[in-house]
């Protein structure tokens, strides 16, 4: 069964070897690994493995062989049901040039893959939800952002962080029980939203004969 770990790690060379080696040792088997967040101040990395688990590994038991490690934390696990790969913001921009007419619509679509997230939207200031993920949440109310942020919300075991796509449009991702939105990810989330704004303007520019 696939799992997402994501796991704080000192910034140093071999740590990233004795988290997979106490992770094999605990019953999983490596698939992919994406860095995350390098936070220099304080010389510690972030990192999201995928992982596949023996028929009989429990995931409480690879969480407590990284634990174990000296200056490891296993932040957040949960089962990764999208696929056999992590999906990189690069194969998303890849995604939205090729068809740039549903640019925005596709970025909602693809948003939950690239961001280990449960839901993603696209709320208007006038007309509310326009295009939702299945798993998006029944009631969104817009709210004004200047910038890619992280949000509050009402249910304590979600967290959610939005980004403006122009004046009256933005763009919302959440993950129920975690883990909480990094900074990085945030920026990335900016990025990307532009880029898609960016790509959306470009080919109705095109259709119009400019």
């Amino acid at each position: 069964m696939p799992y997402l770990l994501r796991v704080e790690l000192p910034d140093v060379p071999g740590s990233l070897g004795r988290v997979a080696t106490a992770i094999g040792m605990a019953g999983g088997d490596i698939e992919a690994i994406e860095i995350v967040e390098k936070r220099h101040d304080d010389g510690v990395a972030v990192d999201d493995v995928l992982l596949e688990t023996a028929p009989n590994a429990m995931p409480d038991s690879i969480v407590s062989a990284c634990n174990a490690l000296d200056g490891v934390r296993v932040v957040w696990i949960s089962r990764y049901a999208a696929g056999g790969n992590l999906f990189l913001d690069l194969e998303a921009v890849e995604e939205l040039t090729a068809a740039p007419d549903g640019a925005l619509d596709r970025l909602i679509d693809l948003l939950p893959v690239t961001f280990r997230a449960d839901w993603a939207a696209r709320l208007s200031k006038n007309d509310g939800v326009v295009y939702s993920t299945a798993a998006a949440p029944r009631e969104l109310a817009w709210v004004r952002v200047e910038r890619a942020e992280k949000l509050e919300s009402e249910d304590e075991n979600a967290v959610q962080c939005a980004a403006r796509l122009n004046k009256t449009d933005i763009v919302m991702i959440g993950r129920r029980g975690g883990p909480e939105f990094l900074d990085s990810e945030v920026a990335r989330l900016g990025h990307l939203v532009g880029l898609a704004m960016s790509i959306s303007r470009a080919a109705a520019k095109a259709a119009a004969g400019g």
